[in-house]
């Protein structure tokens, strides 16, 4: 039997890392004691044996209840830690065999289900992204040949990040305070799945890689500068090691699963803090005055991009729908290619970088879109959409404190 939630919390960080000796992507962060993660490694626990250990602190977690004392952070950290080892069973018992459909994967490891959209939705949005692309051909042909003049040239990369990083991190630092010594490296990298990806190392310190495999268009400047930095995932793990590990002493932060619900947190707030930080008419006007000049394209693109870029946007959930009937074992990766191109518009060689991230993360896909829209429904319900200041402080409590997906939708909805 536990003694408390500390001894609880300190299990778990055992555990994680335990099954990160199995599952290579499943410790996205640790800067925890580094022995403790050596002895992880040494020990190679079997599945079987993190699985019945992660069920004996559950017992005991759900034998003692939640506190009947404290502040609602400590509630809020009783369930967290409890969902957050449910996750975990569902995480080895997938890498001992166990098969789940799209659905009840991303409720068994994210807290959540993504809806179903039927493909008259995005036939109906591709439409009507039609009408507004010049030229011939069919439509991702022509939104193809459309963004070919908003290609960021390879040697303006660097310069165009910075200045959409120093944008982001100035709206943040306004709102929100964060320590001294807070920093990140960029690096540019190829050969992933992914498009942008923050590593956290612990001491306020992550190293974000931006992948330049595929030409990356002027809109992703400011969309993983402040999505993988500033108030995305950066922000949100300095303020969880500063508010939660160092602070309290909540060790379970020092850890991050990446197969877990606190993923839905982490994309959802990165997502919608693009917005937080700038909505529409601000970011048009900096991505007028600033980064289009940075990266040498011609600003008075900008609007009409953007106009189009909403359009798009409504084909969010075009990736949930294939990665579902992939992992549900409906469509092989052509298949799933094919649909990517037919109903996200993604040009062929995006569709196939899209499918292996598909195949490596499965349902985690529902985190970005979902998450993000989870996070705004929990947001807006606090604050309106009026209210800038307050926005940014409900903004920064959940980026601050042990949320489940569950709890916004029971709070947004």
């Amino acid at each position: 039997m536990l003694n408390d939630l500390a001894e609880a919390a300190d299990r778990y960080v055992t555990l994680v890392l335990a099954v990160g000796v199995h599952d290579v992507d499943y410790v996205d962060a640790y800067y925890g004691p580094p022995e403790q993660r050596a002895r992880a490694e040494a020990a190679r626990q079997p599945l079987d044996e993190i699985d019945r250990d992660a069920a004996d602190v559950l017992t005991s977690l759900t034998t003692a209840g939640p506190p009947a004392t404290g502040d609602d952070l400590v509630r809020l950290r009783y369930h967290y830690l409890t969902r957050q080892l449910e996750s975990l069973r569902s995480r080895v018992a997938l890498l001992q065999g166990r098969r789940l459909t799209f659905d009840e994967e991303s409720l068994a490891l994210y807290d959540a289900v993504a809806p179903r959209i039927d493909a008259a939705v995005f036939d109906a949005a591709i439409e009507e992204l039609g009408r507004r692309l010049p030229g011939r051909g069919s439509v991702l042909e022509r939104y193809d040949a459309y963004r070919q003049r908003l290609v960021i040239p390879r040697d303006r990369l660097d310069a165009t990040f910075t200045a959409a990083i120093e944008a982001g991190r100035a709206r943040t630092h306004e709102h929100i305070a964060l320590p001294d010594d807070e920093r990140f490296d960029v690096e540019y990298v190829t050969d992933k799945s992914w498009s942008g990806y923050n590593w956290y190392q612990g001491g306020y310190h992550s190293l974000i890689q931006v992948n330049t495999d595929l030409p990356i268009y002027i809109d992703r400047a400011i969309d993983l500068a402040c999505h993988e930095g500033y108030p995305g995932h950066h922000v949100y793990n300095v303020l969880l090691e500063h508010h939660l590990v160092r602070a309290r002493g909540w060790t379970e932060f020092s850890v991050y699963a990446l197969f877990s619900p606190q993923s839905l947190i982490a994309e959802g707030t990165a997502n919608f803090g693009i917005e937080v930080a700038l909505p529409r008419e601000e970011r048009l006007e900096l991505e007028r005055t600033v980064i289009f000049p940075a990266a040498g394209l011609d600003a008075s693109l900008a609007e009409e991009y953007y106009d189009i870029l909403a359009l798009v946007d409504r084909l969010s959930y075009a990736g949930n729908e294939v990665a579902r009937r992939y992992v549900d074992g409906e469509i092989d990766a052509q298949a799933a290619a094919e649909w990517l191109e037919r109903y996200a518009l993604y040009s062929p060689p995006r569709a196939r970088q899209r499918v292996r991230f598909i195949q490596q993360y499965r349902s985690y896909v529902i985190n970005y879109n979902l998450g993000k829209d989870l996070v705004r429904s929990y947001v807006e319900s606090q604050t309106g959409t009026a209210n800038e200041v307050r926005r940014w402080k409900v903004f920064e409590e959940l980026i601050s404190s042990p949320r489940l997906p569950s709890g916004l939708i029971k709070v947004g909805s």
